[in-house]
């Protein structure tokens, strides 16, 4: 269902539209969760290492096109704002003929390179075997990732977020039990639980077909799709920094696990497992925040600069709320869900120290990712880029490397909400001139 964001209540709009994309990306996450606690609660703690070390190498390889999406992503919401249709259909061709051909070049990339993209961030060389076959399998499957995450944005960028809604759920479900019968039935090793994740987001990329084949506007299909080169580049325009920014971003993960891992297998292991919990806890103000990006750009392009203020302040409102509820929850019963993936006290407890840690300053992430997607909204993707770009590589690494002899794995873990205070500062400062709505075109 396609909708229109530039009329009606504001919060209203943001938080239906945002809730479908929450409970999605919340079943996505959850299967990450749920691949984490099988592997370590069957296969061990150098196996949860491995699988907690792959995560930045993949989004490393996914970064650079899922960037570009979303720069299609929002040329999609300022052409179905501005009404015009036809550019819509022109969109989703170009990107359908993008997503093809770069999945296939990362997959391949990515399989050849995997044990020296391992070897380079010093993780232990025991752990390298097990990192490698997982990434391996889920990378043979990197064209249905692709193809299912380009065909969810479009949906998005046109008001509709309801339906991926509903694939993830049917894709995480199908995971968790492949998961469950691959390792926990049939004993088999890591690779199993990359292949299960390879069949479910196969399912949910032909089932998205299935459903989308009589949409005129939107399906997808091979024969007769049509590149459009001017189009192309006003996602490109929009998206490659986004995509420049989520490599760099990627390639600081993977800087920040070298440093996590000259402290052990315990510590690599805990920051596996809680960083699967962080990034589930981050996930609404993260959605609420692409929401608030749809909003700003069906606005921008129906001329309704008025409700993109609104927009801001609801939004920011709306995840403080959610932020706080999930801090206490850390606080109180960080422990009880460490234990989901392993019975070792001191994975347990130095997963909980994270948490607690980092949780404490959520408030300061939801506000700092609301202010940039008023940016990306409005096409003005630079600035948020070399802010994201300041606190991570300027502020949060130097501070975690620096300090890490004398701190130990909490400078890492200190490193977050540190950078996370600088960039919300630079933000902030930027949005205020008002430079980024004279950046938005349709």
């Amino acid at each position: 269902m396609l909708k229109d964001l530039s009329q009606g209540k504001v919060s209203k709009q943001i938080l239906t539209f945002a809730l479908p994309m929450l409970l999605g990306n919340v079943f996505q996450q959850l299967y990450n969760v749920v691949d984490s606690a099988v592997v370590g609660k069957f296969l061990g703690d150098s196996a949860l290492a491995a699988v907690g070390a792959s995560f930045p190498v993949i989004f490393l390889l996914i970064s650079l096109g899922f960037g570009v999406t979303m720069g299609g992503t929002i040329t999609v919401s300022h052409f179905f704002g501005a009404k015009q249709y036809d550019k819509v259909r022109r969109t989703v061709d170009t990107m359908n003929i993008f997503i093809i051909i770069t999945s296939f070049f990362f997959a391949i990339v990515g399989i050849i390179f995997s044990d020296q993209i391992f070897s380079l961030i010093k993780l232990p060389d025991d752990v390298v075997p097990l990192a490698s076959s997982y990434l391996r399998v889920y990378l043979i499957g990197l064209p249905f990732v692709f193809g299912f995450g380009n065909i969810s944005a479009t949906l998005r960028g046109v008001g509709d977020s309801k339906t991926p809604l509903y694939l993830l759920i049917f894709s995480t479900l199908l995971n968790i039990a492949l998961d469950l019968y691959f390792v926990a039935v049939l004993k088999y090793g890591i690779f199993a639980v990359a292949m299960a994740t390879v069949i479910s987001q196969a399912a949910a990329f032909i089932a998205a077909i299935i459903i989308l084949r009589k949409n005129e506007l939107l399906n997808f299909h091979i024969k007769g799709l049509v590149f459009d080169k001017a189009i192309f580049k006003k996602a490109i325009n929009i998206g490659l920094p986004s995509g420049v920014q989520h490599v760099l971003f990627s390639l600081g993960m993977m800087t920040l696990f070298a440093i996590v891992n000259k402290f052990g297998v315990k510590v690599i292991a805990a920051y596996s497992a809680a960083l699967r919990l962080d990034s589930l806890a981050i996930m609404p103000s993260i959605n609420l925040a692409s929401a608030l990006s749809t909003f700003v750009g069906q606005n921008l392009g129906a001329g309704k600069i008025d409700r993109v203020k609104k927009g801001l302040q609801t939004t920011i409102g709306m995840s403080f709320i959610i932020s706080l509820t999930i801090t206490v929850i850390f606080y109180f019963f960080g422990e009880n869900l460490m234990m989901l993936f392993t019975d070792d006290p001191e994975v347990v407890r130095y997963g909980k120290e994270y948490l607690v840690i980092v949780s404490s300053f959520y408030v300061l992430f939801s506000a700092l990712f609301s202010l940039n997607a008023v940016m990306r909204g409005a096409g003005d993707v630079i600035v948020p880029m070399f802010v994201t770009l300041i606190a991570l590589w300027l502020i949060r690494i130097p501070f975690a490397y620096f300090f890490s002899d004398t701190m130990g794995e909490k400078a890492v873990w200190w490193s977050a909400p540190v950078g996370w205070s600088i960039g919300l500062i630079l933000s902030f400062a930027y949005y205020k001139t008002n430079r980024w709505k004279r950046t938005f075109k349709v």
